[in-house]
């Protein structure tokens, strides 16, 4: 399982106080949006929990075990900013993490080991749409392709949580529609729990099946220093969403428009499953 636990958190950096006071559980298999304006501790929050950072005071738990003090391969993540190696093949990005950790002093494995790493990672890139592509450079790939190589490189790691960072905001809006669609499939596929910060609200009810809003509850000039972010909403998204069950939000989605936020028939409906033929339904007089 997945689940995550924050109790009390408190993260200051000198005489400023980020955030503080934060009390969060995060169900295994959640998908969780943090909201907020900029400068609100958003990003800090991630880094928590990738544990790139310590917090002041207060507990995070993985699975009811303590969250490590460094990043590990439990915890995938996905910037804004591509993290992929520039000098490195398609395949050999996906195939970095698996065999950096089958041979920590080399990275690099060989033989059959090394065969079946990259039979895994050609599996993993067909996944996210890339096959095709594996002896490419990443200069050689548009935004979207570099986002979904991006996700590659997490998953391939079998994280139990994939943190995003608003890894879609540089997207154009077909591209990210497109990426929306793969991260909920793999979202329903996958078993991880996924926490993504974004400033983007029809990304988050899109996506998510819990919105946090994080804001400065006490934001004069003079306050700023000493009183840091905390969550101010928890919002869940109705109808309720649950990784690899279809909900009756979906269950009205026409195939063509797989996209909520696209207009389109009202959940709930009978509307048929596929786009009526155009004298389906007699003239209005």
């Amino acid at each position: 399982m997945s689940g995550i636990e924050i109790r009390n958190l408190w993260k200051e950096y000198g005489d400023q106080v980020v955030l503080q006071n934060v009390d969060l559980t995060i169900a295994p298999r959640a998908f969780l949006a943090l909201v907020g304006p900029s400068g609100c501790g958003k990003t800090t929050f991630l880094r928590l929990l990738l544990g790139q950072e310590a917090p002041t005071r207060g507990t995070i738990t993985l699975d009811g075990a303590p969250l490590p003090d460094e990043p590990g391969p439990d915890r995938g993540v996905v910037f804004q900013r591509y993290s992929v190696f520039a000098h490195m093949t398609v395949l050999g990005n996906v195939m970095a993490g698996p065999e950096l950790r089958a041979s920590r002093l080399l990275g690099r494995t060989f033989g059959a080991r090394r065969r079946a790493i990259a039979e895994e990672a050609r599996a993993m890139l067909a996944e996210v749409g890339l096959a095709g592509s594996e002896d490419k450079y990443p200069a050689q790939l548009s935004g979207g392709m570099q986002q979904r190589l991006a996700l590659a490189q997490a998953l391939m790691m079998k994280p139990k949580v994939l943190l995003l960072d608003e890894p879609f905001g540089a997207l154009d809006p077909g591209i990210r529609s497109d990426i929306h669609r793969l991260m909920k499939r793999l979202w329903n596929e996958v078993p991880m729990t996924v926490v993504m910060v974004t400033h983007d609200l029809r990304e988050a009810f899109t996506l998510a099946t819990r919105i946090i809003a994080f804001e400065r509850t006490r934001d004069r000039p003079e306050e700023r220093l000493r009183y840091g972010a905390t969550i101010t909403r928890d919002i869940l998204i109705w109808p309720p969403r649950s990784a690899g069950q279809t909900t009756i939000w979906d269950a009205d989605l026409l195939p063509s428009r797989d996209d909520p936020t696209i207009p389109g028939p009202i959940a709930g409906t009978t509307w048929p499953k596929e786009e009526p033929d155009a004298d389906a339904y007699p003239p209005l007089r």
